[in-house]
């Protein structure tokens, strides 16, 4: 009997290393900085830029530098955090940890709705973007279509997720580098079109036209071009090696904030702010001068292709996220349940179901209200920055205690200080626009929703607490 014991035992440690085999490692280091990139690029930049550089003019290339070091302390906090205690859930763990049960629930649900919501605003613009070369087909069934197919793509499971992820950054990249040699060779007068308008001199002339209340009120425009940070955390579970984080991240975030400041320097240069349109991508503004043939199919194919992979992952984002969640039974059980290939089925259902209402909002309710809605789902992924932000202060200590050498958050604690005043700025510069003002309210509406749900829910497991 004792040998018996002796070997079950060793098949099911046998069995469990070939588990985790399947369910991790199926990622490398620049994978997830690809995915990463994949996921943060999409519509709201190569479109949205629009609206922050009418607010902020030429000034918005000091907007990007500040969102970049801003997000570089989120993610050094994230890392740090992932490094020195790799846990499934990622930064809802983390809160949950530091501040308790509430903080895991608010955080988790505050993510997965701005992930619904996010993920349907990027159908639509998926939608309305191929309905430029199909007017008479209506949007609803685009909608169906990219959402199946986004779907389908998390469906593969991990591996195939990583490698059509990071071929999707791959061409969004390639994008934004052809750009910035195009505007090196205007530069340089290597390549001099005969209707050249392009000479720089208007960049600095009203660099920043309306003052410091406009490059203010842009910011968290700027910050949403960097929303999807949080899924390096969740994705980072799927690493070979948990050490790696860092250099995944960091890789990422140098190759985005030069890439961001690179272009739309170039399109500054090549054409007046003033002149930047908020309905069109600046990208092809920048461009059109030039009568490049086909530009506006080209780009819309490009816009189209940033707008899909930042819809897909969200969507794997958020279903771990509630996977997690169910895990703490702050969802239903059976949420948490995968199949052979890892998947989260019931959580991609119940994810389809909160996107296709969604969707439907989307068309039925006037377009100031659902702006106001998408706005405010930006709002809340920030706020979860400040959580990120807030877990690692309470939790450093634990760290330097039990895990020295391994990864550590430069500058600590006034770089986590510094992260969590400049959310707060941003915050507060949008109370200054009209719109963004209500975005923020309907933000600060749904947590107090979720805090509500949280005090139901728990009264009734709980009663007694």
């Amino acid at each position: 009997m004792k040998n018996h014991h002796i070997i079950e035992q060793t098949v099911k440690h046998k069995q469990k290393k070939q588990m985790a085999k399947g369910k991790s490692g199926a990622l490398v280091w620049w994978q997830l900085s690809l995915i990463g990139i994949g996921s943060i690029i999409g519509a709201g930049f190569f479109l949205g830029t629009g609206l922050s550089i009418h607010l902020a003019g030429p000034a918005i290339l000091i907007n990007y530098f500040i969102a970049g070091v801003t997000v570089f302390f989120v993610f050094a906090a994230l890392a740090e955090m992932t490094v020195n205690d790799p846990v499934k859930g990622s930064f809802r763990i983390y809160a949950k940890k530091a501040y308790g049960h509430s903080a895991g629930f608010v955080s988790g649900w505050m993510y997965w709705l701005s992930g619904v919501l996010i993920m349907s605003s990027e159908i639509i613009a998926l939608s309305t973007f191929t309905q430029y070369w199909f007017p008479a087909i209506p949007l609803w069934i685009f909608s169906i279509i990219y959402t199946a197919i986004g779907f389908g793509i998390n469906l593969l499971g991990v591996k195939n997720f990583g490698k059509i992820e990071s071929i999707f950054a791959v061409v969004k990249l390639t994008t934004l580098l052809a750009f910035i040699l195009f505007g090196l060779l205007l530069l340089f007068h290597i390549i001099t079109p005969a209707d050249i308008t392009a000479s720089g001199s208007h960049l600095f002339q009203e660099f920043m036209p309306n003052g410091l209340k406009g490059l203010w009120s842009a910011l968290i425009f700027v910050f949403f071009s960097f929303g999807g940070i949080a899924v390096i955390g969740v994705a980072s579970t799927e690493l070979k090696s948990k050490k790696d984080v860092p250099k995944a991240g960091i890789g990422m975030l140098v190759t985005l904030v030069s890439v961001y400041i690179l272009s739309l320097s170039f399109v500054l240069w090549m054409v007046p702010w003033n002149k930047i349109n908020e309905s069109e991508s600046p990208f092809v503004t920048a461009l059109s001068s030039f009568q490049i043939p086909y530009l506006d199919s080209i780009f819309n194919i490009i816009i189209i292709s940033a707008a899909f992979s930042t819809m897909v992952g969200a969507l794997y984002s958020i279903t771990n996220v509630l996977v997690s969640l169910a895990r703490d039974e702050d969802a239903p059980s059976s949420m948490a349940k995968k199949n052979n290939r890892g998947i989260a089925l019931r959580s991609l259902g119940l994810t389809a179901i909160a996107l296709v209402v969604s969707i439907s909002l989307s068309f039925f309710l006037p377009d100031t209200v659902y702006e106001y809605i998408t706005t405010s789902a930006g709002v809340l992924l920030i706020m979860n920055w400040a959580i990120i932000l807030s877990s690692q202060l309470k939790l450093r200590p634990h760290y330097n205690e039990e895990s020295a050498g391994r990864f550590k958050m430069p500058g600590y604690p006034f770089t986590s200080y510094a992260g969590l005043l400049m959310i707060a700025l941003t915050i507060i510069g949008a109370l200054l626009s009209g719109g963004q003002r209500i975005g923020v309210f309907i933000s600060l509406g749904l947590i107090l929703i979720i805090i509500g749900v949280y005090k139901l829910v728990q009264h009734r497991l709980h009663p007694r607490e």
